[in-house]
C-alpha cells in the first residue's frame, strides 16, 4: 500500500490533540478528570445505540426518554462513584448522584414496564447490557481516581493508577501491533484475524516490562502491584478489543464513530479500557 502523507498527517495531528486532552483531562484537577470521562460516558453511549440499532433494528424506535435516560442514569452511577473532594458548597457529589440514580431508574422501570403494553426484552437486554459495557466501567473508573496514598505503591495523585492503566495497554497495543509485524504468524481469533498470539504476548510483555521500568526509575522503587495491573490491563484490553470488534462485526461497520478523524469513535479508542477497568477496580479492591 502506498503511503498517504495527508492521511499520516491527518492520524498524527489527531493523536497530538487526542493526547493533549486526555492528559490535561487527567492531571489539571478532580472536575476535568470526572468532565473527561463524563464526555467520554456519553459518546461511548451515542455509539452504542448506534451500533445496537443496525444489530437489532427495534432498538432505533426507541422512545426518547428510554434513549437518553439509560445514559443519564449510567452517568449517575459516576456521579454516585466520586469521593468527598467532590462537592458542591457542602454537598458531596455523591449524594446527588445516588439520588439521582434511584429517581431516574423509578422513572424509566415506570415508562419501560407499567406504562407500556409490552415488553421487548431484547431492547431492554441490549440497554442493561450498555450499562454493563460503558457505564459501570467508568464508574468504577472514577472509584479508582479518588485512591490517595495507597502504602503498596508509594505516595501520588489520583490519577497516576488511571494514568498506569491507559498507558499499559497503549504500550501494549502498540507492541502487539510491532511484534505480530514482525515474526506473527498464528492468528488470535476469526473475529481479528489481523491479532496474532506472537503479537499479544509480546505486547503484554513489554508493556509490564516499561511500566517496571516506569516504577523502578520514576517511583524508585519496583512496586509488584503495579505490575500485576499492566498484566491485568494488557490482558484483558485486549478481550476489550475483540468485543468490540465482535460488535462492529455484527453491525456490519468499519468504525464505531469519527470523532476522531483517521482513528475512528468513542469506542474504538476506549473499547480496551471499558473492559480492563473493572478487572483492574476488583484487584484494588481486594489486594491493595
Amino acid at each position: 500500500m502506498a503511503f498517504n502523507f495527508q492521511t499520516f498527517k491527518t492520524r498524527t495531528l489527531t493523536a497530538i490533540i487526542f493526547a493533549a486532552v486526555m492528559l490535561s483531562g487527567l492531571l489539571i484537577n478532580q472536575w476535568t478528570f470526572f468532565i473527561l470521562f463524563s464526555v467520554i460516558h456519553f459518546g461511548c453511549w451515542i455509539e452504542y445505540q448506534k451500533l445496537v440499532g443496525l444489530i437489532e433494528p427495534a432498538y432505533k424506535n426507541i422512545s426518547t426518554v428510554h434513549k437518553y435516560g439509560i445514559m443519564l442514569l449510567g452517568w449517575t452511577f459516576m456521579l454516585w462513584m466520586t469521593d468527598y473532594s467532590y462537592k458542591i458548597g457542602s454537598i458531596e457529589l455523591r449524594e446527588i448522584g445516588w439520588l439521582m440514580l434511584l429517581i431516574i431508574a423509578v422513572l424509566l422501570l415506570g415508562k419501560e414496564i407499567v406504562f407500556k403494553k409490552s415488553l421487548n426484552e431484547k431492547v431492554v437486554g441490549y440497554s442493561f447490557l450498555g450499562l454493563l459495557y460503558i457505564s459501570l466501567s467508568w464508574g468504577l473508573m472514577i472509584a479508582i481516581s479518588t485512591r490517595f496514598d495507597d502504602p503498596h505503591i508509594g505516595t501520588f495523585g489520583s490519577s497516576l493508577l488511571v494514568i498506569l492503566v491507559i498507558a499499559s495497554i497503549w504500550i501494549n497495543d502498540t507492541m502487539a501491533y510491532i511484534v505480530g509485524s514482525l515474526i506473527g504468524k498464528t492468528p488470535l481469533s476469526k473475529i481479528s484475524p489481523k491479532k496474532t498470539w506472537e503479537g499479544t504476548i509480546g505486547g503484554i510483555i513489554l508493556s509490564m516490562v516499561v511500566i517496571g521500568l516506569f516504577s523502578l526509575f520514576v517511583l524508585k522503587h519496583l512496586y509488584y502491584n503495579i505490575l500485576i495491573i499492566a498484566f491485568i490491563s494488557a490482558v484483558t484490553g485486549t478481550f476489550g478489543d475483540l468485543l468490540e470488534s465482535k460488535l462492529k462485526r455484527m453491525a456490519d461497520v468499519k468504525d464505531s464513530g469519527n470523532f476522531m478523524p483517521g482513528h475512528g469513535g468513542f469506542l474504538d479508542r476506549f473499547d480496551s479500557l471499558l473492559i480492563a477497568t473493572p478487572f483492574v477496580w476488583l484487584f484494588i479492591k481486594l489486594f491493595m
